[in-house]
């Protein structure tokens, strides 16, 4: 008999199969809409006519359910590490599949951002479980959250209808950064629905609280933002280096989300801080590393450059985005 961890363990891996191989199959199809249609990127909504994007979402979805039994089973700290295995997944199949080629330099910053995930989720505070619905509910009433939960919707409002429309098509934090923030607030959401679950199914019943249905609605809500932005970021930018950049600012807001609704702070030595701030130094390096590769791989002589056309700088972008090299 496999024992809750291991149960944890195996689940987690299978969700990082699952969301690697999710990434490119939404790409390919995204790419096959975009040829009969307008963009995701730019408001287009052809590629819900593309069956291979339906695989694709089926196969996130099964990585997102075995993602969410295994935080049941298992501590955040032995399952959010593992999410970093469906980064290089997503880019060895995006490698082979859709030649987006990942220079020596952004496995380098691949690496960075792993290890820098890795470290901070390592040195993350423990985590305290709740043992009913009512009490998550009265963490979630917290001042300190109910201010990132403010925080949070005012940078992704102001990034929907301020940075969006601006530089939505070039800059890659603009569509990662919305879904980032709304992932945080999933993961706590999904968290009081997983509970529910389990102690309902151990004869503690939770689906009459109102508490669980109003977490089900957030989770759901907050589910369908991160798939319209991701949609758009996919679309938009190289398989290789939204994955990992995703990945990085998604564990980072949901460790930060957990350790504030949660208080998970408490306890912490001088050590566990350090080793978290040499982790997220280790992020943002490779952060700029992985920018630095998409700017050389945009620049490069397969592709149209803005400044050799007499074009305007919009019309030289459409026609880069939509090179059949794209």
């Amino acid at each position: 008999m496999l024992s809750d961890n291991e149960i944890g363990l195996v689940l987690a891996v299978s969700s990082s199969v699952f969301i690697g191989s999710s990434f490119i199959l939404k790409k390919k199809g995204l790419k096959r809409a975009a040829a009969n249609g307008t963009r995701a990127g730019f408001g287009g909504y052809t590629y819900l006519l593309e069956p291979l994007w339906w695989v694709g979402l089926l196969t996130m979805t099964f990585g997102e359910i075995a993602n969410f039994v295994a935080y049941v089973y298992a501590p955040a700290v032995l399952v959010t590490p593992l999410g970093a295995l469906s980064i290089i997944i997503s880019a060895v199949l995006a490698h082979f599949l859709l030649n987006e080629k990942l220079r020596k330099m952004g496995v380098w910053g691949c690496v960075c951002c792993i290890v820098g995930s890795v470290m901070i989720v390592i040195h993350a505070p423990q985590e305290q479980t709740p043992n009913s619905v009512e009490q998550i509910w009265k963490l979630a009433m917290q001042p300190a959250f109910l201010i990132y939960v403010a925080i949070s919707m005012s940078i992704v409002l102001a990034l929907i209808l301020y940075c969006e429309p601006l530089c939505g098509q070039t800059n890659i934090l603009v569509y990662i950064g919305i879904c980032s923030l709304m992932g945080s607030l999933t993961v706590m959401s999904i968290k009081a629905v997983g509970i529910a679950i389990k102690l309902t199914l151990e004869g503690i019943n939770q689906i009459w609280y109102p508490e669980t249905w109003f977490f089900v609605m957030v989770a759901t809500i907050c589910v369908v933002m991160q798939m319209i932005y991701l949609n758009k970021a996919l679309d938009t930018f190289n398989a290789a280096i939204v994955s990992p950049i995703y990945y990085v600012m998604f564990t980072t807001l949901t460790i930060v989300a957990s350790a504030i609704m949660f208080k998970d702070w408490y306890g912490q030595n001088t050590e566990s801080i350090a080793s978290e701030v040499c982790g997220f130094i280790t992020v943002l390096t490779g952060t700029v590393i992985l920018h630095a590769t998409r700017e050389e791989e945009q620049a490069s002589p397969g592709r149209m450059r803005w400044q050799d056309s007499g074009k305007s700088f919009d019309e030289e972008h459409l026609t880069s985005l939509y090179s059949p090299e794209y």
